[in-house]
């Protein structure tokens, strides 16, 4: 975990209920587990899909839906090898890498500090005189692979790291069709792939990942006003969907952080809870805005000999553009939004007992997997044909869900654990009146409403302005 600070003490849950959550509910688990796994890689189940997407369409909603000045590009993950070159990738795109001969595993030499001994969990690498630790060396990162159907014959070729240099390559493309000139930018989402020495922190740092990132091209004079622009907007996304702002934070990197093409960087942090026993929660990276510059145009131009440049009729001035770069990735926001959203809270049983604890995702609306679940009752009386029919009203405007499995406390309560806000029981009530029993996930709060209008009622209370109950 990319940690700038020592643990500090907080409320927020520990990691293992976000993993134990996370795999009861059919959100994310361990891929190729029925093998025993594989390192950091991790496979999303249906609720962890609807979420991911949700987290994503947020994200497009912020820089196309609200804006006038982002188009959009999907590039290949697969690209000539001289884009890596151009980018520096090749060179420096490396971690210091050290082995311990004594347990035979592997560590980034600069996070042995918040690592676990092979041999002894309590302590870091290198801390215990069985430690036998070698000289740190680089280890790029990139995965290589070849083009053509025989490996010797074919070309090499790398899984992109970052989906930037998809943008930065297709400059030229997008300056000509989408009719834009700077300030614009180009926004992408998708797959980028990094040999991690030291993954880990579940969804948190793993080899494949989707990014969500977006390069927005300015005239040089006006890097800096765009830079404090971004830096701005892509916080208030992350609070807008209900992060807690005193678990966020905008960090600016020192001097020595700096890549040495960046006049400015900052990261938005959120406090993670972390694996380690006795870890606490760390501030570590959720998404990170960079000047840029005009450093990866110059250098596509220079590697490429095609002109990577704009030309201003109006004033006749002919310039390459400066870059402010907002990059996140799906993932790890997922993660925050869940982590932010988990909360135990001792109710009443609803009609079940006194006293239980129920956990609850307390997820914005619009983020929820499931919107709303339409509940039967009894599986009698005529309720699950009424129970159909307004589930069929309610998915034609949300994603909704049928559910008459268990009693009715039981389903209440997997649907806390999904995050799904609200829940439309049918009774026998509903068969005389023709109405429901619409229960709010964070208040608990039931009311009757009429089933005729249903669907749009339910879009309105999604959609309606939202704040966390955590800040209550």
């Amino acid at each position: 975990m990319d940690d700038s600070d020592s643990p500090v003490t907080d409320d927020v849950v520990t990691m293992e209920k976000i993993v134990a959550l996370c795999k009861r509910r059919g959100f994310v688990f361990a891929s190729s587990e029925i093998y025993g796994g594989i390192g950091s890689t991790y496979d999303y189940g249906h609720y962890g899909v609807l979420l991911k997407a949700n987290v994503k369409n947020e994200w497009w909603r912020a820089m196309l839906t609200e804006r006038d000045d982002i188009v959009a590009i999907d590039s290949a993950i697969l690209q000539h090898p001289r884009v890596w070159e151009a980018s520096g990738h090749l060179q420096g795109f490396t971690d210091p890498l050290v082995d311990c001969r004594t347990c035979g595993k592997r560590y980034r030499a600069d996070h042995l500090s918040e690592l676990q001994c092979g041999r002894k969990p309590s302590k870091h690498p290198g801390e215990t005189d069985e430690c036998d630790l070698t000289q740190a060396r680089d280890f790029n990162l990139m995965f290589e692979t070849t083009i053509g159907p025989v490996k010797e014959s074919g070309s090499v070729a790398y899984l992109r790291p970052e989906t930037a240099q998809g943008i930065f390559i297709n400059f030229k493309n997008v300056l000509q069709f989408s009719r834009k000139k700077p300030p614009f930018g180009i926004a992408q989402i998708g797959k980028s792939f990094r040999n991690e020495i030291t993954p880990g922190n579940f969804i948190f740092r793993t080899r494949e990942f989707e990014q969500m990132e977006m390069e927005f091209f300015v005239a040089p004079d006006e890097a800096q006003q765009w830079f404090e622009h971004w830096l701005a907007e892509r916080e208030l996304w992350y609070t807008g969907l209900g992060i807690r702002p005193d678990h966020l934070r905008l960090r600016a990197h020192d001097a020595d952080e700096l890549s040495h093409y960046s006049s400015g960087t900052s990261d938005v942090e959120y406090l993670f809870p972390s694996t380690t026993p006795g870890g606490g929660a760390r501030w570590s990276e959720l998404e990170g805005i960079a000047n840029r510059g005009d450093f990866d145009l110059t250098r596509h131009a220079e590697f490429s000999g095609e002109k990577l440049e704009y030309f201003d009729q109006a004033s006749g001035q002919r310039y390459v553009p400066h870059v402010i770069e907002p990059a996140a990735g799906a993932d790890r926001a997922t993660l925050a939004f869940l982590v932010d959203a988990y909360d135990e809270e001792v109710v009443a049983g609803e009609g079940e007992g006194s006293g239980e604890t129920r956990i609850v995702l307390r997820l914005h609306p619009r983020l929820a997997p499931v919107k709303a679940a339409v509940l039967p009752l009894l599986k009698k009386d005529g309720m699950p044909e009424l129970a159909r029919e307004v589930h069929r009203a309610v998915r034609t405007v949300v994603q909704a869900e049928y559910d008459d499995g268990g009693s009715i406390g039981k389903r209440y309560r997997r649907h806390d654990e999904i995050g799904t806000p609200f829940c439309l029981t049918i009774d026998h009530e509903s068969l005389g009146d023709r109405t429901v029993t619409l229960r709010d996930r964070d208040s608990l709060a039931q009311e009757r409403i009429a089933i005729e209008g249903i669907a749009e009622e339910i879009e309105r209370r999604v959609t309606a302005p939202w704040i966390t109950p955590k800040l209550a």
